[in-house]
């Protein structure tokens, strides 16, 4: 019997690997030996309650899949756990996931070393891959997977649009919040790069609200965002879940390797390319009343999405970053 269910478990994963959203020659799938798997008996979807999905959830927490609490309620944060296994493990098409567990694939998650770094010599203990088709992060240390999280990029549109920027944030190297009017392009570029800065809580900038950021490429960061749906919605940023972002920045440290895949392209044949300029948006104006010294910002358009700039902010010191110095992305081998 043992042979039997084995023989099924591989079935499985070269199954799930004839649909991909990404270049054949970069799989993440890796073949490790089975446990004896505890018992299923039900499809496990979202809005379900029990002692099996307190039994999934720790599963995926041991394989890194974060699905934040073991509870026992199969929610949120548990349907975007499973999407990222579906995704990477499965190579289920982004728009096909379904976010639930059956008894074939909780068998192929009793399997170890499911995930395997594209760049396993990377020249950083830890260091992080992006899949862009996939919309899954994962972090590696010394090649082994330490977080898998589903994801939300750049949409690849162009925006126009109000945004306030924080102190320090690229475009306002002032004391005080500025409001402006922008437009630009929302593209996450694959290349190669590495995090040169962090900042805690809520910071707002060219791209909108983010929740603890990592900063990697221009104003581009891994940050937390409230939203982090099952398709690309930001401005050019990698959006993770809120609880991931909590802890997130005490598993990279300055100048750890990013390595973002587009599916088109390796990494390293784009270098470190910055995201698209942005521009004044034409339709935005400020004026004035004679009567007070109030301005009153008028706009006449607006379109979401929003995109970096291609200047690269300095680097704030941290407890952990403060004896090292900055390198610009395009210098690093």
């Amino acid at each position: 019997m043992a042979a039997v269910l084995l023989v099924g478990v591989v079935a499985v994963g070269v199954a799930a690997n004839s649909g991909t959203d990404g270049p054949s020659t970069t799989t993440t799938v890796a073949s490790g030996p089975t446990t004896t798997v505890p018992s299923l008996t039900r499809t496990l979807k979202a809005g379900v309650k029990g002692p099996d999905v307190r039994q999934l959830q720790q599963r995926l927490k041991d394989l890194a899949f974060d699905p934040n609490l073991i509870d026992g309620d199969f929610g949120y944060n548990t349907t975007q756990s499973v999407w990222a296994f579906e995704k990477l493990v499965l190579k289920t098409p982004r728009k096909k996931v379904t976010g639930s567990i059956t008894l074939e694939s909780w068998q192929l998650l009793q399997q170890d070393n499911l995930i395997v770094a594209r760049r396993p010599q990377a020249p950083t203990e830890s260091h992080v891959e992006i899949y862009l088709p996939e919309q899954v992060l994962v972090v590696f240390k010394k090649g082994k997977p330490i977080l898998v999280t589903h994801i939300s990029t750049g949409t690849g549109e162009d925006w126009c649009e109000e945004v306030t920027i924080d102190p320090g944030e690229q475009g306002n190297p002032g004391t005080e919040p500025l409001k402006k009017g922008i437009c630009g392009n929302a593209v996450t570029p694959g290349g190669f790069y590495y995090f040169y800065n962090r900042k805690s809580g809520t910071r707002q900038s060219k791209l909108g609200t983010m929740w603890n950021p990592v900063y990697f490429n221009g104003g581009i960061a891994v940050h937390g965002a409230a939203q982090v749906p099952n398709s690309p919605a930001s401005h050019g940023c990698v959006r993770i879940p809120m609880h991931v972002s909590e802890y997130f920045q005490t598993l990279v440290a300055y100048g750890d390797r990013v390595y973002v895949f587009d599916g088109v392209k390796e990494p390293e044949q784009y270098g470190a390319p910055v995201p698209p300029a942005d521009r004044p948006d034409p339709d935005y104006t400020t004026t004035t009343s004679s009567t007070t010294t109030t301005s009153t910002v008028v706009k006449t358009t607006t379109t979401i999405k929003q995109k970096p700039t291609t200047t690269v902010p300095a680097l704030v010191p941290t407890a952990t970053t403060s004896t090292v110095a900055p390198v610009p992305a395009s210098t690093l081998p």
